[in-house]
């Protein structure tokens, strides 16, 4: 699912989709789609509306990423539900459970294991979820012991929530499951499709999944997994060289020759994890601390100091600037 406008990410969203934009110097949806190929997924069908070209160019057959990727263009939105309905015959293609995601999230779930217990839980469908603490930006899913979904809250107070698992909007669905989209042409899973199996005593079932996920759906988690990315929290490929340095802030150290290969100065100091992109630009005397993430193209000023932050594609931080737990970007570089 890769047409929403993914407004909780603006300003970033204003000019790419969001399964776009960079994690660890790869955009989130690259990710995805390695994750498939090495699980085994080899058909991916995609759904574009917001900026579909900077999504389809790059990405093309998916051939480079392991997968046979093809494309449908949803002229209006039509909600979660609506996108995956207008692919249904490439769904139902062989006849077999399929696999739907958000093509924006940044996780490395076993989806064969949430594929095996689709088929142990007979059910027309199954549901990954996360156990989070705080509940009140998620839809949290209620269930009975064995795991038989009974009912849902749309990102309730936490003082109200009936359960800490909430949907990571990875599902893997049987064909009959279109049997109960309402005919309308606005469908969404959440408010319409899972209601509608509930009412019909349909049995669906959730999976617990104790792998990295993290929705990418503000700055601050957009931020956090670039940093976890960095530092090894998620199973992802980044893309540049990771230079390490003493992480202890007392004994500050110099990347040496991981600095000088990545395109630093010697000199440069580092503390922690910094993945380093393409054509990077750092001048004298400047400390980083990560993790950080550079971007190809960045430009960092002399004598500046780099803390646990994002630059993004073409950044320019000024000389002795300070940038701690930021993003740091140029308009107009994110969509190549």
């Amino acid at each position: 699912m890769a047409a929403g406008l993914g407004t909780r990410l603006r300003p970033l969203t204003y000019e790419v989709p969001k399964p776009m934009v960079p994690v660890a110097n790869r955009p989130a949806v690259e990710h995805l789609l390695r994750l498939l190929a090495r699980q085994g997924f080899g058909e991916v069908v995609a759904n574009l509306h917001w900026f579909p070209e900077t999504i389809s160019g790059p990405l093309g057959d998916g051939s480079h990423l392991g997968v046979d990727l093809t494309f449908r263009l949803e002229p209006e939105l039509t909600g979660t539900a609506g996108g995956v309905r207008a692919v249904r015959d490439f769904l139902e293609a062989d006849g077999e459970p399929f696999v739907v995601m958000a093509g924006d999230a940044l996780t490395d779930v076993d989806l064969q294991a949430l594929a095996r217990a689709h088929e142990a839980n007979n059910g027309i469908a199954t549901l990954a979820v996360k156990r989070v603490t705080n509940v009140s930006e998620f839809g949290v899913i209620v269930t009975g012991s064995d795991g038989r979904v009974e009912g849902f809250q749309e990102k309730p107070d936490p003082a109200e929530a009936l359960s800490d698992l909430v949907n990571s909007m990875i599902y893997v669905l049987d064909a009959e499951v279109f049997d109960y989209f309402p005919d309308e042409p606005m469908v969404d899973f959440a408010t319409d499709v899972f209601p509608a199996l509930l009412s019909h005593d349909v049995p669906f079932h959730v999976h617990r999944i104790d792998e990295y996920w993290n929705d990418i759906g503000s700055i601050e988690e957009y931020v956090r997994g670039n940093l976890d990315a960095v530092e090894g929290a998620v199973h992802v490929e980044p893309d540049g060289e990771l230079v390490e340095g003493e992480a202890d802030p007392d004994h500050p150290g110099e990347g040496g020759l991981e600095a000088e290969r990545a395109g630093l100065p010697a000199g440069t100091e580092v503390g922690g994890r910094v993945l380093v992109g393409d054509g990077v630009e750092v001048g004298e005397g400047v400390r980083l601390d990560g993790p950080v993430v550079i971007g190809d193209a960045a430009r960092i000023g002399a004598g500046a100091r780099v803390k646990q932050s994002v630059l993004l594609p073409g950044a320019d931080v000024p000389a002795e600037a300070m940038l701690v737990g930021a993003i740091a970007g140029a308009r107009g570089r994110l969509a190549g």
